[in-house]
């Protein structure tokens, strides 16, 4: 006898401002399986999964959620169903403590009605955080952690729900691989308990290791719906992007020349210390490690958005003091964010603005903004990196995960920046999107750009990087040869007591 559906999607239509997010969609998500939902970016994964949370409204089909109809109006009443979502760009609470946002409307009362009792909350939830394998306090201010603890913390409250259908977009994105591995366990009791995993990513041994069930969507509609036994993952891709995808990373010898960037003796804190590097032109120095080892720390120091206490940064030759984002542009360098919503996007402007923020002065007559010239910019950078949106005027917080990043590198390079720091470039970005900006790393370097490249994906990182570093608690590693070196040897460096 076919098990039950407990979720289940017909005809399922939603247009925006000049874009058709999904067309006639149907999907059918039976208990205990994990069911992956693959497509480039733009393909409607995201407006599908806001969907079936309650954060948007279809424009025409149906929800039958355990045999009812449904009419998910707001994110509240998927969660009275039981339906709760893990978003690839966080939603936390930064000025309230771990414990309240993973228990935030449901926190345990004490006796006194109205009380919440602070005991049972942190105990609670302290034991989702080690269900996780997570060693941070559940009092701490959500604010002090890293994107990656943060991740944990939406995962953990989705646990705390209890709920029978789990959606995760992207919830690996900021994960070590310790941390995956553990994550992958919690899937597997889920699955013993009967709920229903939707699992949105665009890594394909995720796909390959956990799924179920997957299906793909391409330009808002649905190619296909396969068991993962019956696919190989060229197949998947194929069905992706309507292309076969050429697997290698085509890198040419580049022969690097004068040095463009010089660390000596960084430190900051305990985040990092003692860090001593240099870039040459036309290289690219890929730094590889777990979460917590001080990479974002130290690109964040090389970019001035907390900057270095100890230590000298040479450009050029020349010794700079970079106490600022300005400070950092102004000698040529450039930042993508692991954090783009934080650091890279005003999610509330438009797409043309996010663009030609960083340059604004060059769209300018005198004091005034010269909107045709904007628009021209805009438009030259929307086609060069092939970024799908309605139009230059569609805000930028409406944008796919991976078009919001390719918006970032644009406004990134327009500064002609000579030094590139690139935090997690891939993240969040599908598999032939990945291809494009791999074509992009390796063309700047070619132009003689000095690029580092902090990756948790241990193929890109060694596929990419001319040499390599392996940064532990704060400490950089030997120089390895990315070309002899193994991945298991990368992570053995990575884990050493």
């Amino acid at each position: 006898m076919a098990e039950s559906k407990v979720f289940e999607v017909r005809d399922l239509t939603k247009s925006f401002p000049g874009v058709e997010a999904l067309a006639q969609v149907d999907l059918d998500i039976l208990p205990g399986q994990v069911h992956v939902l693959v497509g480039e970016n733009g393909a409607g994964k995201s407006t599908l999964m806001r969907i079936l949370a309650g954060l948007d409204q279809p424009d025409s089909g149906t929800l039958n959620y355990k045999g009812k109809i449904v009419a998910l109006r707001h994110p509240y009443e998927a969660l009275s169903l039981g339906i709760s979502m893990i978003h690839q760009e966080l939603m936390p609470f930064p000025e309230m403590t771990v414990a309240e946002n993973i228990l935030i409307g449901q926190e345990p009362e004490t006796r006194l009605p109205g009380w919440i009792d602070r005991r049972a909350l942190n105990q609670q939830a302290a034991s989702y955080l080690r269900r996780l394998g997570a060693a941070f306090s559940p009092d701490r201010p959500l604010r002090e952690l890293g994107l990656a603890e943060m991740q944990t913390v939406e995962i953990a409250r989705a646990l705390a729900r209890k709920a029978e259908v789990i959606i995760m977009d992207e919830p690996t994105s900021a994960l070590s691989d310790h941390e995956v591995q553990i994550l992958f366990e919690v899937i597997g009791e889920l699955k013993q308990q009967g709920v229903a995993v939707i699992y949105v990513s665009h890594k394909m041994e995720e796909v390959f290791g956990i799924g179920d069930t997957v299906t793909v969507l391409r330009d808002g509609r649905k190619v296909g719906t396969h068991q993962i036994a019956e696919l190989d993952p060229q197949r998947l891709i194929a069905m992706m992007v309507g292309r076969e995808l050429n697997s290698t990373i085509d890198k040419p010898q580049v022969g690097h020349k004068h040095v463009l960037l010089s660390v000596q003796g960084l430190g900051r804190g305990t985040g990092f210390q003692n860090i001593r590097f240099e870039i040459r032109a036309g290289e690219i120095l890929g730094i590889a490690g777990l979460m917590g080892a001080g990479r974002t720390e130290l690109v964040d120091a090389l970019f001035g958005l907390r900057p270095a206490e100890r230590g000298k940064i040479f450009v050029r030759g020349k010794e700079v003091r970079i106490r600022s984002p300005r400070d950092a542009v102004r000698h040529g360098i450039g930042l993508v964010s692991e954090n783009r919503t934080k650091y890279g996007l005003v999610l509330t402007m438009s797409l043309q603005h996010n663009i030609t923020l960083s340059t604004l002065r060059s769209c300018c007559r005198g004091p005034l903004i010269d909107m045709v010239r904007e628009s021209q910019i805009a438009v030259n950078e929307t086609r060069r990196f092939g970024i799908k949106a309605s139009g230059l005027n569609q805000d930028v917080k409406f944008l796919s995960g991976g078009n919001q990043q390719k918006v970032v590198l644009a406004k990134t390079l327009l500064n002609e920046p000579d030094v590139l720091l690139l935090d997690e470039p891939t993240r969040g970005i599908d598999v032939g999107a990945k291809e494009e900006i791999y074509g992009l790393i390796t063309s700047l370097a070619q132009q003689g750009k000095a690029i580092l490249l902090i990756s948790s994906e241990l193929p890109e990182i060694l596929s990419l990087s001319d040499r390599l570093l392996v940064m532990r608690k704060g400490d950089l590693s030997e120089e390895l040869d990315p070309r002899v070196v193994t991945q298991e040897e990368v992570m053995n460096q990575a884990m050493l007591n």
